[in-house]
Formats: C-alpha cells, sequence, structure tokens
C-alpha cells in the first residue's frame, strides 16, 4: 500500500502548512506538497501529503474525504504512482527558429 496521498479541490487560497496542519491530525506528514502554476505560483488547486504509515494514510482518506476544508469538499485518494513522460522538446527553441 502507498502512503503517498493526493488532496485534490483545494481552495486556490489554500497554503501548503494548512494543508499540513490538517493532515497532522490524522498522524505524522512526512511531506506536503502544494502545486503551483509555474507562471503565476498561485496554487493549482491539489497537493500530494506523504503520510508516515499506511495506516495513518488510509486513516486519513477516510477521515478527510469529502469533508469540507476552507468552503470546499476535499478530494482525497491513495495517489497514483507517477508515469513515466516521453522526453520534452527544447522549450529554448521559439517557433519563428523552427
Amino acid at each position: 500500500m502507498e502512503k503517498r496521498l493526493y488532496v485534490g479541490n483545494l481552495s486556490y487560497d489554500s497554503t501548503e502548512e494548512e494543508v499540513e496542519n490538517l493532515f497532522k491530525q490524522a498522524g505524522a506528514v512526512e511531506a506536503c506538497h502544494l502545486m503551483l502554476d509555474k507562471f503565476t505560483s498561485r496554487s493549482r488547486g491539489f497537493a500530494f501529503v506523504e503520510m508516515a504509515t499506511v495506516e495513518e494514510a488510509n486513516a486519513a482518506v477516510a477521515l478527510y474525504n469529502n469533508k469540507d476544508f476552507q468552503g470546499r469538499p476535499l478530494r482525497v485518494n491513495i495517489a497514483r504512482p507517477r508515469e513515466e513522460r516521453p522526453p520534452r522538446r527544447d522549450q529554448n527553441v521559439h517557433r519563428s527558429d523552427r
């Protein structure tokens, strides 16, 4: 089983610290990563939280899935493993240079 959780439907005003503090109520949090838009640095509305144990991760899912947090019902699931992606093209080449 996995200890890493996907936390979706977060308010765009939520901070990493607020999300981490919420999940600390379910057990020890090893890491919390709020996903940010790379251009605006605003929240993308989801985060990944890694709990210390599988039991704590399962407890957090049971406790927080569909729970209201900052006016929005959270979506909390065990995170899927990261998929391999093909390498990206060079981002420094402008379309007019091709």
